[in-house]
């Protein structure tokens, strides 16, 4: 399936979309798909300030956490934490966002080590473990998404290449919280090196990063029974806002 297979953020954010756009999983089709104002999600794509080819900038973005918003009928509530770990699928998504702001005002580079989460703090750290083959990763969050039932990260073309599933689209994986990250941008080339091919249960690798931020431990970063409210006004990610 493959990047542009979309994985809507929500559907995989960027990652395998079923619709072929990238925000895929979901079926945020947003972004992917069209450039345009999704009837469904409410959202639309954000503008592409790097054209393909041209070298993306790293950095550039601000620290947010944001306030809850709703995306297909789920509401969301980002916050501060001290822990979290989580098990689900992954996606990717790639092309129809690169060179997109990403939720944090960063900008979406698919040759890069990155992901969407839908309530981490921006940016931050996740170790991401590959279930299926017991290949991990460091990455950056820096987006939101996913928006699909299942789906708990969704992870730029090159490190769903690394974690060894980006042919399959998907993949059944543990996200772990490991703190802060610099606003300076990624260092891709120590991301890269935190690959683990046979550690199912690696033990983190801090990165360049800020303290943890204090914050609640444990309990659900979703909440479905939460009263609806309007999606806040500036949710860019996967190239959506």
């Amino acid at each position: 399936m493959g990047r542009d297979v979309f994985n809507l953020r929500g559907q995989g954010a960027a990652g395998t979309f079923a619709c072929g756009c990238t925000m895929a999983a979901l079926g945020l089709a947003l972004a992917g798909c069209s450039v345009g104002v999704n009837e469904k999600y409410g959202v639309k794509s954000s503008p592409r300030v790097v054209a393909h080819g041209q070298p993306v900038p790293k950095g550039g973005g601000r620290y947010r956490v944001g306030e809850p918003y709703v995306i297909g009928g789920q509401v969301y509530v980002p916050r501060e934490v001290s822990a979290y770990s989580a098990e689900g699928h992954a996606s990717w998504y790639g092309h129809d966002f690169h060179g997109r702001l990403t939720a944090n005002g960063e900008i979406y580079n698919m040759h890069g080590i990155s992901a969407a989460h839908p309530t981490l703090p921006l940016p931050s750290y996740v170790r991401v473990t590959n279930l299926e083959n017991r290949r991990s990763l460091v990455v950056r969050v820096n987006d939101r998404g996913p928006f699909l039932q299942g789906r708990v990260i969704d992870l730029s073309a090159r490190a769903a290449k690394l974690l060894g599933f980006y042919d399959k689209g998907l993949a059944r994986v543990r996200v772990e919280y490991l703190g802060r990250a610099s606003l300076s941008g990624s260092d891709d080339t120590k991301l890269a090196g935190s690959l683990r091919t046979d550690e199912p249960n690696g033990a983190p690798l801090r990165v360049a990063a800020s303290a943890p931020v204090p914050g609640p431990v444990g309990g659900p970063l979703v909440s479905p029974s939460a009263p609806r409210m309007p999606p806040t006004a500036v949710l860019i990610g996967r190239g959506l806002y």
